[in-house]
């Protein structure tokens, strides 16, 4: 829900091709780009946050670069 979050289905003027993630991909320009799925299927909005598969695991939920924190500690 922030002011840069984007949902892209055009790039350069033309349709986004599968590739690279058409037809709409998110990005999330703040975070590592692991967080930025490369398709998309459905939007969900929670009042709770809820852990993915990754974030679960090894990666870290909030994956803020600016301060290292790309693994769960």
């Amino acid at each position: 829900m922030d002011k840069d979050v984007i949902i892209a289905h055009r790039l350069n003027g033309e349709d986004l091709p599968q590739p690279l993630g058409g037809p709409v991909r998110l990005v999330v320009p703040k975070i590592y780009a692991y967080k930025s799925p490369m398709w998309l299927r459905g939007i969900t909005f929670m009042e709770e946050d809820r852990l993915g598969y990754w974030e679960s695991g090894i990666y870290s939920n909030t994956a803020d670069p600016w301060k290292n924190d790309r693994y769960n500690r």
